[in-house]
């Protein structure tokens, strides 16, 4: 596997390491104190490309390789974790699922505005009682001539109250269980689509979540994604892209601990001396190093696999598993490395720790991924 960077990549990488500098960097503090989500620059992405980066060009996107959208996400995520999930989301769990399952007509209304970034999208899958159990959902959808009927309640959806279309896994078979699950495109401002009650996160609190609750709600049958009963395969299919996303930030939060503990240590005086010049703080960074490029080889393991169209369920899940366990370890040295200085909003490592936690709960908790990686390796 040739992981070297062609000049595309480096292309990417400067692009939007510039981008989240000028753009992201200088409101990212206020932006988690007052939980706000980042619309301007989300448009600003779109106009880049970057909200439809592996989308083919004939579908709006930038039709970049899984290696560009892994530096894409890595890349925002050093600077805004927030805004990397908003980003991660809109193209792994509502983009690919439409570039893999939708009609030509479905792709033609929705996914090229989404590739554009004209519209942001979200993914609806959890529930109060159906968290890794997904398959205990409840939220139903019945079938009345040209539309179907959606009713139920959705929890913990990011980006939930900004998005304007959003992908739902509901049942059109209760009695089946998953295999009576299937999937659809409901629009916002849809009447019985309501956004609930918004979530106060302890991190990555400029993106938001809400439950979303349907009362009522009729979805056209031609925003069916897929065949009835094939829901519970496509948001498998989503979450598997996902978890790719969520080990790009993942590894974006650790590589920027480590710089700035890097930065840090060399500043720092203590006893007559840079802190860094103590083996303490040296193995610490050390030990970081070269946990990140461990976690970046393990991503781009996934990456390379997914552009060659092959299975890469046991390379996410490993990617995911590792790169979330890494950026809340990584998180901790830092703040250590900082001392006290570590435990307040002046410096940004208290948000990275904060930002970090997430990475080992959603698309599919760090338990899950243990099953997942146990079952690819072992059978069931």
């Amino acid at each position: 596997m040739n992981l070297a960077y062609t000049d595309e990549h480096l292309m990417v990488r400067d692009t939007i390491r510039d981008f989240a500098q000028a753009e992201l960097a200088p409101g990212v503090a206020e932006r988690d104190e007052k939980e706000i989500v980042p619309i301007e620059a989300l448009k600003k992405l779109g106009e880049l490309g970057f909200m439809g980066i592996t989308v083919p060009v004939e579908n709006g996107g930038a039709g970049l390789d899984m290696i560009s959208y892994a530096i894409a996400i890595e890349e925002i995520a050093r600077v805004d974790a927030s805004c990397a999930i908003i980003v991660s989301v809109h193209n792994s769990l509502v983009g690919y699922p439409l570039e893999k399952f939708a009609t030509p007509e479905q792709k033609e209304c929705i996914l090229k505005p989404l590739a554009s970034g004209q519209t942001i999208g979200a993914f609806a899958l959890t529930e109060a009682g159906a968290g890794s159990d997904a398959g205990a959902m409840k939220t139903t959808v019945i079938r009345d001539g040209d539309y179907y009927i959606l009713n139920g309640a959705k929890n913990f959806i990011s980006t939930g109250a900004t998005c304007n279309v959003m992908l739902v896994i509901a049942l059109t078979d209760p009695s089946k269980g998953p295999k009576g699950a299937s999937a659809f495109i409901v629009e916002k401002g849809t009447p019985g689509f309501n956004v609930g009650k918004k979530e106060h996160k302890m991190g990555i609190r400029g993106s938001d979540c809400v439950e979303i609750c349907f009362s009522d709600c009729r979805v056209p049958v031609a925003n069916r994604l897929g065949e009835e009963g094939a829901g519970f395969k496509i948001a498998l299919t989503a979450l598997n892209s996902g978890r790719v996303g969520v080990a790009c930030q993942a590894l974006g939060i650790a590589q920027a601990c480590y710089e700035e503990s890097v930065k840090y240590s060399k500043e720092r005086v203590q006893f007559g001396q840079p802190i860094a010049a103590f083996q303490a703080t040296r193995f610490k960074i050390a030990r970081m190093a070269t946990e990140i490029d461990a976690g970046r080889w393990l991503v781009y393991s996934a990456c390379h696999k997914k552009d060659k169209d092959e299975p890469f369920i046991k390379e996410a899940a490993m990617a995911k598993l590792y790169c979330s366990e890494l950026a809340v370890r990584t998180a901790l040295e830092a703040v250590q490395i900082h001392g006290g200085y570590g435990y307040i909003k002046e410096y940004p490592v208290e948000r990275f720790l904060r930002d970090s936690k997430i990475t080992t709960i959603y698309e599919g908790t760090n338990e899950i991924m243990h099953l997942v990686i146990a079952e690819q390796v072992m059978g069931r």
